[in-house]
């Protein structure tokens, strides 16, 4: 049997619609970070970047386990000296939704230039609206 593998010029990429409502960050994360990579393609090899884009809505009502609302901590280093920011993921919720789950995905997919490749083709909005309307997004259960 041949193997046969794709080229970057024969990639096609879908998009994906993901609603985040009442979903574990965690779990969520894995799902889309595998989405991003191609990993869920019959095709997939780990030099060639094959994955999709991914729009996901609802950010704001994602569900954190445990204690982590009120204890886990995001970090954020402004540049200068003494110029470490620490907030909650109460805060983090209320000033930018949308960075739990950015965050939460960039620790899953790969620290190359690939990786950075893969996060901008996710688009995370903390409501329900979103401008990728014209893509006709396929939805994907959780």
């Amino acid at each position: 049997m041949k193997t046969t593998l794709v080229k970057e010029n024969e990639v096609k990429r879908n998009w994906h619609l993901v609603d985040a409502a009442d979903q574990p960050v965690g779990r969520l994360a894995v799902r889309i970070a595998l989405i991003l990579r191609g990993k869920d393609k019959p095709t997939f090899a780990p030099h060639i970047d094959q994955g999709d884009f991914v729009v996901v809505i609802n950010a704001e009502k994602v569900k954190l386990t445990g204690a982590k609302e009120s204890q886990k901590i995001y970090k954020h280093y402004t540049g200068y000296a003494g110029g470490l920011r620490e907030f909650s993921a109460s805060r983090i919720r209320e000033k930018k939704p949308a960075r739990i789950i950015t965050q939460a995905v960039h620790g899953m997919v790969p620290k190359t230039k690939q990786g950075r490749q893969m996060m901008r083709r996710l688009r995370v909005y903390a409501g329900t609206e979103h401008p990728h309307q014209a893509q006709k997004p396929d939805p994907v259960s959780l």
